[in-house]
């Protein structure tokens, strides 16, 4: 059984969490299935608003599958997320990707 497979094996029982919801959208994400990849990574979000590598990897994913607004709207949550908990490391990363996002325009 491959990695998405095995992952998505848990969703609905009592691991279907944040951090799986998280791991499978990355693995999706890196198999180029950026699209699907967002659904899990908005319910990782949604099950934990604080976990701000899920709002960073979010960003990423919007940005691949084309929607620039939605990344820049990800990132900006995770700003605030990551200044929150004091994650200054993620916050500076996705401050980099919103300054990227702006020269592109």
């Amino acid at each position: 059984m491959n990695r998405i497979a095995a992952l998505r094996a848990q969703l609905g029982g009592p691991r279907d969490g944040a951090m799986l919801r998280y791991s499978l959208g990355s693995a999706l994400l890196e198999a180029g299935g950026a699209t699907e990849a967002i659904a899990h990574l908005r319910a990782a979000v949604d099950r934990d608003a604080g976990y701000s590598a899920a709002w960073k990897l979010l960003g990423k994913a919007c940005l691949d599958a084309g929607d620039a607004p939605a990344a820049a709207y990800a990132w900006r949550r995770g700003i605030a997320t990551a200044e929150a908990r004091g994650d200054v490391q993620a916050a500076k990363e996705m401050r980099v990707f919103l300054k990227r996002l702006r020269a592109r325009d």
